[in-house]
């Protein structure tokens, strides 16, 4: 008997560490993980809606002090801001991985869902300018458009794109608040700029000069002529106002202002608001719980995946250290909290469901402005960002006596006149 338990200890020896080897092998990779956080977010929208059934059949959630607007604000908010966030992903190319399959099944129902997005006799026609809310939600899809413009914007039929242009055109009715919303009129008139359609100068332009007015340095600005302590410099501010100057940049739009100029200026911004993302994100996954639309998750950290994605990281910052401290805010909100519901749509919430935080004009169509920070996946999987080796984040350094970079105070030094 003795014998026999020595000869299976043994076994037990030889066979646990291949059992243990196996295991690891099934740990998912930093990308692997961030992919299926994607599609897990996209699936239940896009298939929904590439059928023209997703007003039919998403589990909707509004805040308990929700305004009196149309409840249909819902669908396209859900559309605008997943797509914004999943169009780089889908800008690479096919192949026969795991993931290539799953991104090339989502573009196919993306622009089933564009078009029917448009189509007034599809179930799921958007609600285009029942509310001033739709500014907002026009201005994501057009994002989305500039984001991933030759496989989302180019490849959709002649009528679908004269449908696109007149509806962001009637947006022009509405009649913007003096705040971050300026943006939301300047992205959809430069879109339809690089589109080669009519576009309003005057709306971008002021846009411009309103934004650069509310700048109050080391790259944060004033949602209007009052600063508040929020995201909204993340939420909408860096990104929308580079991808607005960039677009009447690449449609060689001549007007008072050089946009080539105010695109450099604004992405140095940019980069110093990155660093400051970058520190806000402690050892342990979290970052600070600060102002309005805190439901809106992990969009507080997209000039950070913008910086990633555009493969214009300050140089204080790694693509290790950067992949690793998103991934360990991902997967601390994501992995244990009851971020969904059981039909698979975003729940109202921070991290997990918590109706409380939502303010008056939160949807759970809202949320999915978290996925702005899957912008990184638009780098392909033998990027550096994705094969750079984990490294620790600035919070990591300083708590466990590793030396780390000083902060410092970033200021412009470059300088925009009007060209007459």
């Amino acid at each position: 008997m003795k014998r026999f338990f020595i000869v299976l200890t043994a076994l037990m020896l030889t066979v646990l560490p291949s059992v243990a080897k196996k295991e690891k092998k099934q740990v998912m990779s930093d990308r692997e993980y961030w992919c299926s956080m994607a599609y897990r977010m996209s699936q239940p929208v896009l298939e929904n809606m590439a059928k023209g059934e997703l007003q039919k059949n998403m589990k909707t959630e509004f805040s308990p002090s929700f305004d009196n607007r149309n409840r249909k604000v819902v669908y396209m908010e859900t559309f605008g801001r997943l797509m914004a966030g999943i169009a780089p992903w889908l800008t690479l190319p096919d192949d026969d991985t795991a993931e290539g399959k799953q991104r090339k099944q989502l573009r196919q129902w993306a622009l089933a869902s564009y078009k029917n997005s448009v189509d007034p006799q599809s179930p799921d026609y958007l609600c285009w300018g029942i509310a001033g809310q739709n500014l907002v939600d026009a201005a994501y899809i057009a994002e989305s458009f500039l984001r991933a413009y030759e496989q989302l914007w180019v490849p959709l039929d002649e009528v679908t794109k004269q449908r696109y242009i007149k509806e962001f055109q009637s947006m022009r009715k509405i009649d913007p608040p003096y705040t971050n919303w300026f943006l939301f009129s300047s992205t959809i008139e430069s879109f339809l700029a690089k589109a080669g359609a009519q576009y309003d100068e005057f709306r971008v332009n002021t846009a411009c000069r309103k934004v650069e007015e509310w700048y109050v340095g080391d790259g944060w600005y004033a949602d209007g002529p009052v600063f508040a302590f929020d995201y909204y410099s993340s939420y909408v501010f860096h990104a929308m106002y580079l991808e607005t100057l960039q677009a009447m940049v690449d449609a060689k739009a001549n007007t008072r202002l050089d946009y080539q100029k105010y695109y450099d200026r604004a992405l140095k911004r940019a980069q110093k608001f990155a660093i400051i993302l970058e520190r806000f994100i402690s050892p342990e996954g979290t970052f600070p719980v600060i102002g309005r639309s805190m439901p809106y998750r992990m969009a507080a950290m997209q000039p950070l995946a913008l910086m990633a994605w555009y493969q214009k990281l300050p140089q204080d910052l790694s693509n290790g250290q950067v992949r690793a401290a998103l991934t360990k805010v991902m997967h601390r909100m994501y992995d244990e909290q009851q971020n969904f519901n059981d039909a698979g749509y975003l729940t109202i919430g921070f991290c997990g469901s918590q109706p409380n935080v939502a303010d008056w004009y939160t949807n759970n169509g809202s949320l999915y402005m978290t996925s702005l920070a899957f912008m990184p996946l638009g780098l392909p999987a033998d990027h550096p960002f994705w094969k750079d080796e984990a490294q620790p984040w600035t919070q990591v350094k300083a708590w466990n006596g590793q030396p780390f970079p000083k902060d410092h105070r970033w200021g412009d030094a470059i300088i925009t006149k009007d060209k007459w």
